[in-house]
């Protein structure tokens, strides 16, 4: 009776611990983490300099295709394309001289993901633009659509294209013809499904020793565990099946692999790199752009993961104090949690450390 009492007497020890542990790191993330600019929400397109100054005349057309499904397969779970992927590239294209229409497997209004910790000011801009806007409620049906009024074409990520890209004909063949006329294609996350089971010509996979990007099976098993019973298949497996050289980056980080027109992107955070290549493969000079808080922090975990601890903090002190950028402290809180869902205790305590860091840093400017 004694050694049950004891025994439960350590684990209201163990657990008052815990609770004060909890309560500890919850109020210091808070302390660390900015606020949310109450206007950002508000953002226009005119109010980015990036789009309303300095604009390029009119240089063709760029088609964007996203799904059309909004539920994964019999799991009950919804989806849709991904916001990011679509506003980002869409802006990127338009800044640059291209205007874009979008498309999608069934037409009309596509079914979105909108995440909201990942929202910036170009993804509040797109959702209160409404050029943009009608575009997404009236897209395209993907057998309406001209290939020759396009100078390339760009496939958006959301988890309900592993449903509805990788077995449509019409699709397959737009992507054939403009692969073999040299037409730039570019797709990220899951929108490089829409390469798969796409035959060239002679009989062989586009695919076969292609150098390509897209969401792992790491990444995605990470987040939805069940990810082999609700899709057709895991990405990363089918295009290394069907010949692909599979080009993984870090783990919800920057990736893009570019292997003559084709340009594909491993992840949400690829949307950046990846719509800029394309301008630069279809032949322009890119107009200058303010590089994102976002785009700041991958820059910090990546030098984190191949650097260590000690670059990534002259990263963020070079960042912040020589070049007086911004960088978004709630990715790098992210990536620490992330680290600790991977039961990686020493990444979780340098990738939170990180963070205070850079809120020291914009303390001293």
């Amino acid at each position: 009776m004694f050694k049950k009492y004891r025994i439960l007497k350590w684990i209201g020890i163990f657990i008052a611990f815990l609770l004060i542990i909890t309560t500890s790191f919850i109020f210091w993330l808070r302390n660390v983490l900015p606020s949310r600019d109450a206007n950002l929400e508000q953002t226009q397109t005119k109010d980015l300099v990036y789009l309303s100054e300095n604009i390029i005349p009119k240089r063709g057309k760029i088609l964007a295709v996203v799904t059309s499904t909004d539920t994964m397969g019999n799991s009950g779970k919804s989806t849709g394309y991904e916001l990011t992927e679509l506003a980002r590239a869409y802006y990127v294209f338009e800044a640059n001289g291209f205007e874009v229409d979008v498309a999608s497997p069934k037409g009309g209004e596509a079914p979105v993901v909108i995440d909201d910790e990942d929202m910036g000011a170009y993804d509040f801009a797109f959702l209160n633009d409404p050029i943009a806007q009608n575009k997404t409620s009236h897209t395209i049906p993907i057998d309406d659509v001209n290939p020759d009024d396009y100078s390339a074409i760009y496939f958006v990520g959301g988890k309900g294209t592993m449903f509805d890209f990788p077995n449509n004909k019409v699709l397959q063949g737009i992507v054939k013809d403009y692969y073999q006329s040299n037409k730039v294609i570019g797709a990220v996350c899951h929108g490089p499904s829409a390469l798969v089971n796409v035959m060239l010509d002679n009989g062989r996979p586009l695919l076969e020793n292609k150098k390509v990007s897209s969401f792992t099976n790491e990444e995605e098993l990470l987040l939805i565990s069940d990810a082999k019973s609700i899709f057709p298949f895991l990405l990363q497996d089918k295009l290394i099946e069907q010949g692909a050289s599979f080009n993984e980056g870090v783990m919800y980080l920057d990736k893009i692999s570019h292997d003559n027109n084709l340009i594909t992107g491993q992840n949400p955070w690829s949307t950046w790199s990846l719509a800029e290549k394309m301008i630069l493969q279809l032949g322009y000079t890119l107009k200058p752009r303010q590089i994102t808080g976002e785009e700041n922090a991958v820059k910090v975990l990546i030098a984190y993961h191949k650097e260590g601890k000690q670059k990534s903090k002259e990263t963020i002190e070079r960042l912040i104090l020589k070049e007086n950028q911004t960088i978004d402290r709630v990715l790098l809180a992210k990536h620490g949690i992330i680290a600790a869902m991977k039961v990686n205790i020493g990444d979780f305590v340098n990738l939170l450390s990180l963070v205070s860091v850079a809120k020291n840093c914009e303390a001293k400017k």
